[in-house]
């Protein structure tokens, strides 16, 4: 199969499921040196064979979640027939289920999301969070469950992320005194923004490692501490106006701080 596997994963629904099985299998013997090509939607026999020819050629593996009996047996047996390794991901599972419980599965593709609501507001709210990242749109503002305020390098990024995986829609606005904050953070409900405070000491690190990542001296004005003194001093003017809550980030891991805001979030 060479140095970089590829795996295909079949599925009568989106195939989500099976690829982050397939992904923690693959994490134990590289370092994410493989390729994985989804096939969704499975629903005859016709779409099977085709993709086990493609696996064949491709010397690859299959990984597969189909709930349909016939169409699970099938995969099996035209798999060991031409020698290629398939994977049932949930087929043993179910068989185990329905042993125990005593009653036969409902069949249905798909019922993990259909019935997981949480689900659809967790994508709703990852993509809400990068559709208004970085203040490109203060349109996301009113719209915006959580408003993340700091200057650059406090975490906002991971910060919408990590808060948008716990269903909570954020938008956040970057801090630079030459531009004016959108007039939106002034005219949203002040309970809804979080100032993210930060020590110059600890900004200055940041922002060196961040410049030599870049392959940039350590000398240039983004890490200069008189500069970073005056993005703080105008982050302070800014959130006294707004009269929001303030974290500081400075020693704390995103999960820290998100559990922070959370809590200020609630009360």
């Amino acid at each position: 199969m060479g140095t970089k596997p590829l795996v295909f994963v079949l599925s009568d629904s989106v195939g989500e499921t099976a690829e982050l099985v397939i992904k923690a299998g693959l994490s134990q013997f590289n370092n994410g040196q493989y390729q994985i090509q989804r096939i969704p939607y499975v629903e005859d026999k016709k779409t099977i064979d085709d993709a086990l020819l493609l696996a064949k050629e491709k010397q690859g593996i299959i990984g597969f979640t189909l709930v349909d009996p016939i169409l699970r047996q099938y995969l099996n047996n035209e798999a060991d027939k031409i020698n290629i390794e398939a994977i049932d991901i949930m087929g043993p599972m179910m068989d185990a289920m329905e042993r125990v419980f005593g009653k036969s599965p409902r069949l249905e593709a798909g019922l993990v999301h259909k019935l997981d609501d949480d689900y659809f507001k967790r994508v709703e709210a990852i993509e809400f969070a990068v559709k208004y990242d970085d203040g490109r749109d203060p349109r996301g503002i009113s719209r915006a469950d959580i408003i993340l305020i700091g200057v650059s390098r406090t975490s906002k990024t991971p910060l919408s992320q990590y808060l948008a995986h716990k269903r909570l829609k954020v938008a956040n606005v970057p801090i630079v005194p030459e531009v004016d904050p959108p007039e939106e953070l002034y005219e949203v409900d002040p309970n809804k923004c979080i100032g993210l405070r930060i020590t110059p000491e600890k900004l200055n690190d940041i922002r060196k490692e961040r410049l030599k990542a870049l392959g940039l001296g350590d000398q240039a004005t983004y890490a200069n501490m008189d500069r970073i003194h005056q993005e703080l001093h105008y982050f302070d003017k800014v959130v006294n106006k707004i009269g929001c809550k303030v974290v500081d980030v400075s020693n704390k891991a995103v999960e820290e701080t998100a559990n922070s805001i959370m809590r200020l979030i609630r009360k």
